[in-house]
């Protein structure tokens, strides 16, 4: 770990841990999370972990610039990694069928896998959730099987259903909510990412897992899972 801080803002601050995406580094960031919270107690008025940074927004009323970089100092001088098995672990069912993931093919051919290859690959890793971002409850997760990472599409589609399983690089997600998106769609899965949305609660929060498992259409249906394929939605 090789702490800067930055100014990131009129009262917000990215500190700064790593400088490349690794899972090891989430045992940092969230110790790091948990660290600056007690730190900045009532003054802080948001925390945002990520990959490699966290993005702390204080309360300028309560500290100044200086004695907000101070505390961070303080804060995360001899710091120790987090024990990541605090996060949740949880089983996410997809069904993986062209219908619904009209990239799957094309993925597994790029990778020289057959569909059913490329699926088992997918669903063989526990997926680290680095961070949270572009819609409520989406969480970005990796890192994927280098055979089978493919870049995100050139033109994004307008539109995705809420549920879409896909992949980017070496990250793969699932779309939370309908809207536009460029990853390269494997399946769908009927879980609800934003089930606590009463209480703005997301399903996954940073250093969580995910493990994928296949099911069938008729036990998509089964949860509840919405069949309509993509090429109608377009």
């Amino acid at each position: 770990m090789k702490l800067r801080i930055e100014t990131a803002g009129m009262e917000a601050l990215m500190v700064r841990l790593f400088d490349t995406i690794d899972v090891a580094n989430m045992a940092w960031v969230l110790a790091a999370d948990q660290a600056l919270r007690e730190a900045f107690g009532d003054a802080l008025i948001d925390l945002v972990p990520s990959y490699t940074t966290l993005l702390l927004h204080y309360d300028a009323r309560k500290l100044s610039h200086i004695e907000a970089q101070a505390r961070i100092h303080h804060a995360l001088t001899d710091l120790t990694p987090a024990d990541t098995r605090q996060g949740q672990r949880h089983e996410i069912p997809v069904w993986y069928d062209e219908s619904v993931g009209p990239d799957l093919s094309r993925v597994a051919e790029r990778a020289g896998l057959s569909i059913a290859e490329l699926i088992d690959r997918h669903c063989r890793d526990e997926y680290c959730v680095f961070a949270l971002g572009f819609a409520p409850g989406y969480g970005f997760m990796g890192l994927v099987d280098d055979a089978i990472a493919t870049p995100r599409l050139t033109t994004p589609r307008r539109h995705v259903a809420a549920g879409s399983v896909g992949i980017a690089d070496r990250q793969t997600a699932i779309y939370p909510l309908p809207s536009p998106g460029g990853w390269n769609l494997l399946g769908r899965t009927a879980v609800p990412l934003f089930e606590h949305a009463k209480r703005g609660e997301p399903l996954l929060r940073p250093g969580d897992s995910v493990r994928f498992t296949s099911i069938s259409r008729a036990e998509f249906e089964a949860q509840g899972g919405d069949t309509t394929p993509m090429e109608e939605r377009s």
